[in-house]
């Protein structure tokens, strides 16, 4: 995930491996609150750091991806995931996991209002849909069909909550693809986004939190023994990588194998059946061109007649004036 080094970056151990070893620890917590508070864009302190209720790991997830749970000192929620490998249905589990965190941090019988605020953060290592952009925040926004306005709270609601708008109360996501990255660090948030994606710092990057990343995740400060586990991990996480990128690509291959026959097959019956249509599409328009002729011809004939018809009454008005005058 790294790209050609210059000697004004740091090359640092990776994001994900911080999080699992290094990020959880109080000491470390300025580097998670210098990311988050430049992602939301207002001042983030961490309370305290958990495995997330929503990651129940395997042998596949161990390396595939890393997720955390994180409190902050207002008591909302934000769920941190990293996640290295495709998932069709990750919209899906981004929506289960923001839910289950919700119900299970709700003792049964608490009221309502207790629930908290929710932030499901997905930094995903692969295309996921369609888009042009990089960062995405998404929301949830109550508005009239008719009147087209946002619905707000009651000034006793907005007293309550500390909110204005009714759609603030629900769990809100940020998407960060970090591989759709160009490199171009336009502000501090990018200079974030460029570390998640090259595991290096510029020393001209002053996001929040980065002095501080670069104190605690560079490489060469590790002792023998960090470095040791570390490349370990390392070498297994991209083994993993590799095996599931083949299992996968194996997979597609014998999927392909077995659909391109019938693939073929239809094909082929599609291609007769459009033969037909164009040899009938052919025979249709000659059938209409023979009629279009005979139409012609019939309407040449019957202008004739009408002449020579008219010719003729010409004649008998003419014979019938002579008569009249002898």
């Amino acid at each position: 995930m790294s790209g050609t080094r210059t000697r004004k970056e740091r090359v640092l151990i990776s994001f994900d491996y911080a999080l699992k070893r290094l990020l959880r620890n109080k000491a470390n917590y300025d580097v998670l609150e210098g990311f988050l508070s430049e992602l939301l864009m207002r001042d983030i302190r961490v309370n305290s750091i958990a495995e997330s209720e929503s990651n129940r790991e395997n042998a596949t997830d161990k390396h595939n991806r890393v997720d955390i749970l994180i409190e902050d000192e207002k008591g909302e929620l934000l769920i941190v995931e990293l996640q290295f490998t495709l998932e069709m249905d990750y919209f899906h589990r981004m929506l289960y996991g923001a839910g289950n965190i919700l119900v299970e941090r709700m003792k049964q019988g608490e009221k309502y209002l207790n629930l908290r605020k929710v932030f499901s953060i997905n930094i995903v290592y692969f295309d996921l849909g369609q888009g042009e952009d990089y960062i995405y925040h998404g929301k949830t926004i109550f508005r009239g069909l008719h009147a087209n306005d946002v619905l707000q709270l009651s000034e006793v609601q907005r007293k309550m909550f500390g909110a204005q708008e009714a759609g603030v109360i629900y769990p809100e996501y940020y998407i960060l693809t970090v591989n759709h990255f160009n490199d171009v660090a336009m502000d501090t948030l990018d200079e974030w986004i460029y570390f998640l994606k090259n595991n290096s710092i510029r020393d001209e990057f002053t996001a929040r939190g980065l002095d501080r990343a670069r104190a605690v995740l560079e490489y060469d400060r590790l002792s023998p023994e960090e470095r040791a586990e570390y490349d370990r991990e390392r070498e297994t996480f991209s083994h993993s990588l590799s095996m599931m990128a083949s299992s996968r690509d194996e997979a597609e291959f014998k999927i392909r194998n077995e659909l391109e026959p019938i693939i073929a097959e239809k094909d082929a019956i599609i291609t007769e059946k459009d033969a037909v249509i164009a040899r009938e599409r052919a025979e249709k328009e000659e059938k209409d061109a023979i009629i279009a002729r005979e139409r012609a011809e019939k309407e040449e004939k019957d202008a004739i007649i009408a002449r020579e018809r008219a010719e003729k009454e010409a004649l008998l008005a003419e014979l019938t004036a002579l008569k009249n005058n002898r």
